[in-house]
């Protein structure tokens, strides 16, 4: 398997990641940056998932670089949140393209995807020092919204890949909406980095801990998600759940299976009810006990029998139902509090539309020319056969599901073993085929590709 990028070439672009201001973001400078983390990003994953040296991992330890990815994190989500409303607002701004600031918003989920690679590790953990507990805000951020979602009937998701724009709009509401569905995805990794950080608690510092049970009571978080469990749901008379970025139909013999965010959920709470290093911290008052035993209602002999750890969990709860435990001691302890956040809020108080008037004139309305570079640069970067090395499976037949090894010509989406079962499946391919065409069109008439 070709690496996207070598040791020394991967060892480069980690030593020159540094932070930004907001007023940078779009700019030639920041889009070089983001080139390097979408490399870095897919060579992580494709050493974790072949289980070759991890050296990506290991230099953003060496050269202590991760406070860094996280501040990069948090300033595009700043961004989102202040900027962009104001920028898709702004009368004069008519866009060439929108492909920059697709990349713009898309950055975030590229950040979080690597953190969630290398976080796995604790010496990642370890390396992030203080940027720990931003990183824990983050998580806590997305993960509220989430369930806040949940509880107001607002979660509808949509499926980023197969998603088809609306005609009648604009393409700055497209890209609203995509900002939009992108952020399900973006909650879906951080719940991911947050089962890392609470797995290696053990090793941080007790300000990691007490952020995590006393500022933002995580477990009961955590058990509003067991609760509504966003990434399935009941459309059209069948079960779906949300996997490799899309909704898909399950087999009735695999709804009871658990999917990876199950799984990451689960550990999460184990690790934050059970751990030694938990115990005795966490306020059992009558709300946080009455929310941690619901719990019971979710755990079965199947679910246990593929998280085997949960037995223990069940009869945590079931010893908890019988007992008040003692509150937690008031050790007097010199907390630290994350700050990345409120720096990039406070340096930029009253400046947003400062901002995005200068973004406009300086990043994103560029010249033929600049998109033509742009343009090359990405498709270098997004090189479909890299891209697909990052997939673990075998592409399958579109019709009968065996292994493929021959794709359609026209739209590049969908494998086949055979012509026959190309020629069968071509009826129901069709519509799906012409959309992802005339997509791929409009991509490369949007970034001024030209002979």
């Amino acid at each position: 398997m070709d690496p996207v990028v070598l040791h020394g070439e991967a060892e480069g672009y980690v030593k020159s990641l540094e932070k930004l201001p907001l007023k940078d973001v779009g700019s030639p400078r920041w889009f070089r940056q983001h080139e390097y983390i979408e490399k870095l990003n897919m060579q992580a994953i494709l050493n974790a998932s072949a289980s070759q040296e991890e050296f990506v991992q290991e230099l953003f330890v060496s050269f202590g670089k991760i406070p860094t990815l996280v501040h990069e994190m948090i300033l595009i989500e700043v961004w989102k949140q202040k900027v962009f409303p104001i920028l898709c607002q702004l009368q004069d701004f008519t866009p060439k393209s929108t492909f920059p600031l697709y990349m713009v918003i898309h950055h975030e989920a590229t950040v979080i995807n690597l953190l969630e690679t290398i976080m796995f590790h604790q010496d990642s953990c370890e390396s992030a020092e203080e940027a720990v507990l931003d990183l824990v805000d983050y998580c806590h951020r997305k993960l509220t919204l989430l369930a806040g979602k949940c509880a107001r009937g607002d979660m509808t998701p949509g499926d980023r890949i197969t998603h088809n724009p609306d005609a009648n709009q604009s393409s700055i509401e497209e890209l609203q909406n995509q900002s939009v569905r992108l952020e399900f995805d973006i909650s879906l990794k951080a719940l991911s980095v947050l089962r890392y950080i609470i797995g290696h608690v053990e090793s941080l510092s007790v300000s990691v801990l007490n952020r995590l049970l006393r500022t933002h009571n995580m477990p009961c978080v955590l058990v509003q998600l067991v609760d509504y469990c966003p990434w399935s749901r009941y459309t059209a008379g069948k079960v779906e759940k949300y996997m490799d970025g899309r909704w898909q139909a399950v087999a009735p013999r695999d709804q009871v299976k658990m999917t990876p965010q199950d799984g990451q959920l689960w550990i999460a709470l184990v690790n934050l009810l059970l751990k030694p290093e938990c115990q005795g911290k966490y306020d059992y008052n009558n709300f946080n006990k009455n929310q941690v035993l619901k719990l019971r209602g979710s755990l079965n002999e199947v679910l246990i029998d593929q998280l085997p750890i949960l037995g223990d969990l069940q009869r945590f709860l079931s010893q908890l139902a019988l007992t008040d435990p003692a509150p937690p001691k008031k050790d007097l302890i010199l907390e630290q509090i994350p700050e990345m956040w409120s720096n990039i809020m406070d340096a930029n108080s009253g400046k947003w539309k400062g901002i995005a008037k200068h973004q406009v004139k300086t990043a994103f309305n560029p010249s033929d020319s600049d998109l033509r570079v742009q343009a090359q640069r990405l498709s270098q970067t997004y090189n479909l056969d890299v891209l697909e090395n990052l997939i673990s499976e075998k592409p399958k037949c579109g019709l009968c599901g065996a292994e493929a090894a021959k794709r359609c010509s026209r739209c590049q989406g969908e494998w086949y073993c055979n012509r026959e079962c190309q020629v069968k499946h071509w009826p129901k391919h069709k519509p799906a085929c012409q959309l992802m065409a005339e997509a791929t069109e409009k991509l490369q008439k949007e970034l001024s590709i030209r002979a």
